[in-house]
Formats: C-alpha cells, sequence, structure tokens
C-alpha cells in the first residue's frame, strides 16, 4: 500500500511546492507597484499597524489554547497527533498571516492602480488576493504530505494526520470569530454614527473608527477566511484519506492517494484561472499561433487569448463575467487533469464522475449565491426598492431573500451527496465507497480553492483601496472605479461564503461517517433513547453560537459608537475638518473586544462534542452532528446571503437609485447593511467551521468515547 500512495502524496507536496514559488513571485511582484502619494502611504501604514497589532495579540491567545489542547492529546491519546495539530496550527497561521501580510500592502497599490485604469486595479487586488488562495492550498498540501511521509509506516498514520484537521479547525473558528467581531464592531459603529448620525460619507477621514474598519476588513475577511478554506481544504483531504483507508483491500493505497492527486492537479488549475485575471496582454507579442514556429510563443499565444480584457465602461456584470470564466476556466482543467489521476490509480471511472459531481456543485452554488446578492439580479433589487418605506421593511425583504436563498444550496448539496452515493456504490458495491465518494466530491468542489479563494480575498483590498482614496482625497474617478471592485468584491465574498458552506457539509458528512467508523458504532437509531437529544443539542448549537458571536458584535460596537460620539463632541473642529481624530483608541476597543469575546465561542465547539461524547455516549454524539450539520448549514447560508444582499442594495442606491446617496431610502439601506454585517461577516461564515471543527474533535477523540454515562 505504502509505494503506490507514497507517489501520489509526494506528486502532491511537489505541488506544494510549485504553490509556494508562486506565492513568493507574486508577492513581489505585488509589492513592485506604486504606493501613490505621501498622504496614501501615511494611511496605508495605519493600517497596516492596526492589523499587525490585532493579529499578533490574537495568535497570542491563541498559542495558549494550542499549547493546552496539545497537552490534551498528549496525555490522554498520542503525542504524534498532539504534533500534527501543531503543526495544522502553525501552518493555517502562517497563511493568515501571509494573506494579511500582503493585504495591507496591496490596498494602497491597488488605489494608486486605480488611478490608471480599472483592471490595473483589479490586476493589483486579485494578485494579492491570488497570493492568499495559493498560500492556503500550498501551505496545507506541504504540512499534510510531509507528515504523511515521517509517519506513513505506522498503521495509525492516518489517525494521527487528523491532529493537523484539529490544529487547522482551532486557528479557524478562532480567527474566523475573533477578526469577524473586529471588523464588524468596528464598521456598525462607524456607520452608526458616521454615516447614520453625522450624514458624513463612508470612509471620511473625519470618523475616529474609520481606521479600525479598514483593519477589520483585513483580519476578518483575509486572515479569517484564509484560515477558514485552509481548515475546509484540509479536512476534506483528511477524510477522503481516512474512509479510503477503511475501505481496505488491494485498492486502499489508490483511494489514500487520490485525493491528494486531485488536490495536486487543482494546483495547476487554480494557477491557469489566476492567470486568466492577471495575465499581461502587452507581455505577448505573437500575433498569429502562426507567426512564429516558436512552440513557446504559440503556448503564450493561446494563453494570452484567456486572459480578460476589462476597458473603463466595464459593468459589474463584465467584471463578475471576468471573475467567473477565471473558476469556471480553472474547473474546467482540473477535470481533464483529473480523469489522468483516476485512470493512473486504478479506481473505477466513476470517481472521476464523483470529482465532476463536486465541480458542478461547487459552480452551482456559487452561481446561485451570486444571483441572490448581486445587485443586477432581481433578490437585491427586491431589497433596494423596499428601502422606499423604510428600515422595516428593507430588513423584513432581507430576511426573506436569506431564508429563499436556502433552497437552492440545500437542492444542490443534497443531490451532490446522492450522486456520489450513488457513484461509489455502483463502483465499489458498499455504502463505504458511496461515503467515500461524497469525501472525493468534497475534494473535487475545494479543487480550484487557490483562484475561488483569491477571488473572495481580493473584495476586501478593493474596499480598503477606495477608504485609502476618499480619505488622501484622489479624483472621483479613481473612486468610482475602486467602488465597482468593492462591489464585485461584496458579491465575489458572498460566493465565496456559499462555497465554503456548501464543501463544509460534504466534508463533515465524509468526517462523519469516518467518525462512525473510528467509534466502532455499528447502527444509529433515531429513536434510541439519547439519539433525539443530541440531535437536538446539536440543532440549537449554531443558534447558540450565532447567538454570542451576534451579542459579541453588539457589546463591541457599542463601545465604538460611545467613542466616536464624544470624540465628536469634545475634538474641537472636527466635524468641520480641522481637529485629528483619534484613530487608535477605536482601534484599542476593537481590539479588546474581539479577543475577550472570542473565548466563549470558540470553547464550545470544542467542549460539547467531547461533554456529549462521554455524558450521552457516541451514538448520541453522532446525533449532536447531524443536528449542528442541518441546522447549521441552513443559518449559515441564509445569514451570509442576506447580508451579502442588504450590502449591495446600499451600493445599488450609492449608483443613484431611489434617491442616491444621503435620501431616505439610503438611511434605510445602511440600517439594513448595518444589520448585515455580523450575519454575513460573523456569524454566517463562521458556522460552517463550527460544523467541521465539531466534526473532526469528535473524530480525533473517537475512541475514548463509549456508552456514556447516562446510557440505558
Amino acid at each position: 500500500m505504502v509505494p503506490q500512495t507514497s507517489a501520489s502524496v509526494v506528486v502532491a507536496l511537489l505541488m506544494g511546492l510549485v504553490g509556494v514559488w508562486f506565492v513568493l513571485w507574486q508577492l513581489r511582484h505585488v509589492l513592485s507597484y506604486d504606493t501613490g502619494n505621501k498622504t496614501m502611504q501615511t494611511i496605508a501604514a495605519a493600517i497596516q499597524e492596526g492589523a499587525s497589532a490585532f493579529l499578533s495579540r490574537e495568535y497570542r491567545v491563541i498559542a495558549i489554547f494550542v499549547a493546552i489542547v496539545a497537552v490534551v492529546i498528549t496525555t490522554f491519546l498520542q503525542w504524534q497527533t498532539a504534533l500534527c495539530f501543531v503543526i495544522g496550527a502553525v501552518a493555517s497561521a502562517g497563511a493568515g498571516y501571509l494573506g494579511m501580510y500582503v493585504a495591507v500592502r496591496a490596498n494602497v497599490r491597488t488605489a494608486a492602480a486605480a488611478s490608471r485604469g480599472l483592471h490595473e486595479g483589479l490586476r493589483v487586488a486579485f494578485g494579492s488576493g491570488a497570493i492568499m488562495g495559493m498560500s492556503v492550498v500550498s501551505f496545507s498540501l506541504i504540512g499534510m504530505t510531509v507528515l504523511y511521509l515521517i509517519f506513513k509506516g505506522d498503521p495509525n498514520h492516518l489517525t494521527y494526520i487528523t491532529g493537523f484537521g484539529f490544529g487547522a479547525s482551532s486557528i479557524a473558528l478562532f480567527a474566523r470569530v475573533g477578526g469577524g467581531i473586529y471588523t464588524k464592531a468596528a464598521d456598525v459603529g462607524a456607520d452608526l454614527v458616521g454615516k447614520v448620525e453625522k450624514g458624513i460619507p463612508e470612509d471620511d477621514p473625519r470618523n475616529p473608527a474609520v481606521i479600525a474598519d479598514n483593519v477589520g476588513d483585513n483580519v476578518g475577511d483575509v486572515a479569517g477566511m484564509g484560515a477558514d478554506l485552509f481548515e475546509s481544504y484540509s479536512g476534506s483531504i483528511i477524510a477522503a484519506a481516512t474512509l479510503g483507508a477503511a475501505l481496505g483491500g488491494k485498492s486502499a493505497a489508490a483511494f489514500i492517494g487520490l485525493p491528494f492527486l486531485v488536490a495536486a492537479v487543482g494546483v495547476i488549475s487554480s494557477l491557469f484561472g489566476i492567470y486568466k485575471v492577471i495575465g499581461k496582454a502587452a507581455d505577448v507579442t505573437v500575433a498569429t499561433p502562426e507567426a512564429s514556429a516558436s512552440l513557446q510563443a504559440r503556448a503564450m499565444y493561446y494563453l494570452n487569448r484567456q486572459v480578460a480584457k476589462i476597458d473603463e465602461n466595464a459593468s459589474l456584470d463584465d467584471l463578475l463575467k471576468a471573475l467567473r470564466d477565471s473558476v469556471w476556466g480553472a474547473s474546467a482543467v482540473v477535470l481533464v487533469l483529473s480523469l489522468f489521476c483516476v485512470i493512473a490509480s486504478g479506481v473505477h471511472f466513476n470517481y472521476w464522475l464523483v470529482i465532476l459531481v463536486g465541480l458542478i456543485a461547487g459552480n452551482g452554488i456559487a452561481y446561485t449565491t451570486e444571483y441572490f446578492t448581486a445587485y443586477t439580479e432581481k433578490p437585491t433589487q427586491a431589497i433596494a426598492k423596499a428601502t422606499q418605506t423604510g428600515a422595516a421593511t428593507t430588513i423584513i425583504q432581507g430576511l426573506a431573500v436569506g431564508m429563499m436563498s436556502t433552497v437552492a444550496p440545500v437542492l444542490i448539496t443534497a443531490f451532490a451527496i446522492l450522486g456520489s452515493i450513488w457513484l461509489g456504490h455502483a463502483a465499489d458495491g458498499t455504502m463505504a465507497a458511496g461515503l467515500y465518494a461524497v469525501a472525493l466530491a468534497g475534494v473535487g468542489m475545494l479543487s480550484t480553492l487557490g483562484v475561488t479563494l483569491a477571488t473572495d480575498a481580493y473584495g476586501p483590498v478593493a474596499d480598503n483601496a477606495g477608504g485609502i482614496a476618499e480619505m488622501s482625497g484622489l479624483p472621483k474617478e479613481v473612486r468610482h472605479r475602486t467602488d465597482a471592485l468593492d462591489s464585485l468584491g461584496n458579491t465575489t465574498a458572498a460566493t465565496g461564503k456559499g462555497f465554503a458552506i456548501g464543501s463544509a457539509v460534504l466534508t463533515a458528512l465524509a468526517l462523519l461517517a469516518a467518525y462512525v467508523t473510528a467509534a466502532k458504532i455499528e447502527s444509529l437509531n433515531i429513536l434510541g433513547p439519547t439519539m433525539l437529544p443530541g440531535i437536538l443539542i446539536g440543532a440549537m448549537m449554531p443558534y447558540l453560537f450565532s447567538a454570542l458571536t451576534m451579542m459579541a458584535v453588539g457589546k463591541a460596537a457599542h463601545e465604538i459608537v460611545l467613542e466616536v460620539r464624544r470624540q465628536f463632541h469634545e475634538i474641537p473642529g472636527l466635524m468641520e475638518g480641522t481637529g485629528t481624530p483619534d484613530y487608535k483608541t477605536c482601534v484599542g476597543i476593537s481590539t479588546e473586544s474581539a479577543l475577550r469575546e472570542m473565548i466563549l465561542p470558540g470553547a464550545l465547539a470544542v467542549v460539547v462534542p467531547i461533554v456529549v461524547g462521554h455524558v450521552l455516549g457516541k451514538e448520541a454524539l453522532a446525533g449532536l452532528l447531524v443536528g449542528t450539520m442541518s441546522s447549521g448549514f441552513l443559518l449559515a447560508v441564509m445569514m451570509a446571503n442576506a447580508g451579502g444582499a442588504w450590502d449591495n442594495a446600499k451600493k445599488l442606491i450609492e449608483t443613484g437609485e431611489y434617491g442616491g446617496k444621503g435620501s431616505d431610502s439610503h438611511k434605510a439601506a445602511v440600517v439594513g447593511d448595518t444589520v448585515g454585517d455580523p450575519f454575513k461577516d460573523t456569524s454566517g461564515p463562521a458556522l460552517n467551521i463550527l460544523i467541521k471543527l465539531m466534526t473532526i474533535v469528535s473524530l480525533v477523540f473517537a475512541n475514548s468515547f463509549g456508552s456514556g454515562w447516562l446510557s440505558f
């Protein structure tokens, strides 16, 4: 088993190293761009300082948690699992930090590039997002493959590597919750006082919370999202490999190695998708493929034809098409290359169809999310129309849109699960093969993560660029360009969240199957005395978790509002533009609040599965995971999409619809956006991490659970 599997793992390791090479090259490229005038550089430096300070303090708090859990794992399980846990945490934190490092430097460069044109601004911002996407993929692949090769002689090597996923999940939850509380507290506080009470524009330098708001975009939507999808990506591969080993037989090595191979070809595919956006036509001098006999020149000609062409009059639809083509192009490439992986592995052809199912499901969820959140579509336009009758109808319509948006992702995911199980069962004749197929579909869905995360992570950079353009007094056309990129980022961010949530369900189901196998559960009886209580407790968990995170944002925002009001009242000339706001105090309030409030939600995700497993038993814990997965999926989609739609309804009004900026409709839209902020950037996206973290904690501790203290 080891040689064939090891070959697949080595290929994945090499592609991870290729990804790191691209990250270093692209980092140098992005940092080579112009940083604009001195005012722009000063504002960018303040954002960099705040983001670095928060992330450093957050990681110090998380390090304590990681150390405690590592000791617990070493004491009650194995030191190998504890080592993998620590490495998973470090790799996830490293990817998040690198993504944020470049984001807070690319924002000012994007603003300067937008002065030269819309496409230039898109290339810089998307290029920084590509660094985040490829860092996540590369660090994950390198970490898992190196650990696999180190422990491959041990029969429990895959059990140890589940610790890597546990470490990644822990970082993801704290980074997502902490960053989400920070960014939305600052954003809500800045909007309520600045836009609603004082009537000043967004990103106005007179607003004391504006720097904290810009910092929050990076620590929440770049570092937080990066850690989130690092965990999804790692978890999907671990789940597939674990279930592949459980299948046994002569093909076990191929089943273990296949998800690593699919992830490896995903790196190549993602690089192609990234090139479609950031490639530069001017680099190619060959007019036609026949103009030169050079194979390299012909290849560059065909690559050049794939590059998106964006002009100054590009609409949101044009920009969306450019990014959509990028993701779809990467999906097509990974599909073709995966066919060779399946053939080389010697497994049934049906498993290639399973990968196709995962890719279709991922792109389907992305498309439906885009439909419900883009302001070019009817759902968001209906919210904008509702603003004419006030904030209440705006919120009602937004909630309705969010609830309606759950239908398509649920049906797509349900059919993906059914299709995968049927294909796997038809290939090898067992339900275990069907569950392996579900995990492989999750790997297929996430195989293009390098480019799909780039389309998400670039959004905060564009948002920051708009703020820098506003605060430094750049010409209006620059702000128009950054606003266009920001609106695109809102939609792609919502798409990324939907993508993450959908993949979380497939990954969590596969991890649940691995847990049932590891815990030696022979059957699950829904009428059993502990099963239904477990399901109900699990269904309650996402609501408790969301309540805690929403209240955390509310508390922190309350402090920010009071501080901003105090400064406007006490600092002479602040409203007139002659006074100097105290940005650092607001940054400090957001930092302290986020670090304080993230502890309880994060601890619950780890503690509750362990308590339920020991008190009610391993069957009840399976029920808990089913309940959490079901209600968490629906609640996460609803919150993420409602928040994105509220935000873009406001953006639509700001283009001049229904009275434009400053109108009563705009004020109602701002209230809706303020409600939607913690929906889409704190509670909603953190739920998919909750689902997977609770499942992987259960898998790691599976052997310690028995019938339960309260068993009948």
